[in-house]
């Protein structure tokens, strides 16, 4: 299977994953920031600069099913002791393809470092750039292994009119001919059916662990 990090998330964009045969494969960080894992159908990547045999080790040490170790909360825990890092929650990890012509739903550029969106996006990507839409925002920047990834904010006002839909579609049409990844918290159904009402489909899952 491919040897990077970015190498395995390309693939996935495509619909090629590593084989469901219940094993784990760890990669090199693809820069310190990032550090974690991504879970897809049987099979497991962790990306740390950690000792690949320390990782092995303690996912053998638990007892629980091996095809859910890496996402065990004893192993996430151990990964964050080891590390220093800390995580929020393991999210549900999705993509969608390029869009061409012009967004659904009239966008605005704007400079807003303090939107709470703006500024927590602001920790975890690069080059990031935000639109405001009337009832809501839409983020785009550069996140692990320097993939395109979308997240979007609506207002309490404007929820169950279809506006977070419509930010997650236009993100794929501002995406620039690469696809776009957005990963929500496996709890936000609201998030998770407006993502993939906006063809966002499911990869699997991630633990992105951040420096303290």
């Amino acid at each position: 299977m491919a040897g990077t990090l970015r190498d395995i998330l390309d693939a996935a964009a495509r619909g090629v994953f590593p084989p469901a045969d219940g094993s784990t494969t760890v990669v090199p960080q693809p820069c310190p920031r990032d550090a974690g894992v991504l879970a897809f159908t049987a099979h497991s990547v962790v990306f740390t600069d950690e000792d690949p045999a320390w990782v092995r080790a303690t996912l053998g040490s638990l007892d629980c099913d091996p095809l859910a170790a890496t996402m065990n909360p004893r192993f996430l825990a151990a990964f964050m002791d080891r590390t220093g890092r800390s995580t929020d929650t393991v999210d549900l990890l999705t993509v969608a393809a390029p869009l061409a012509g012009e967004p659904p739903v009239a966008l605005t550029e704007i400079d807003d470092p303090g939107h709470p969106r703006v500024a927590r996006a602001r920790e975890r990507r690069d080059d990031v750039r935000v639109w405001a839409a009337d009832g809501g925002v839409l983020v785009l920047g550069r996140g692990v292994a320097g993939r395109l990834e979308a997240a979007v904010e609506v207002t309490e006002s404007a929820r169950h009119q279809g506006l977070g839909r419509a930010l997650a579609v236009a993100a794929r049409h501002l995406a620039g001919g690469e696809p776009v990844w957005a990963q929500q918290a496996a709890g936000n159904a609201r998030s998770v059916r407006a993502f993939q009402a906006a063809g966002y489909r499911p990869v699997g899952a991630e633990a992105l662990l951040a420096r303290r």
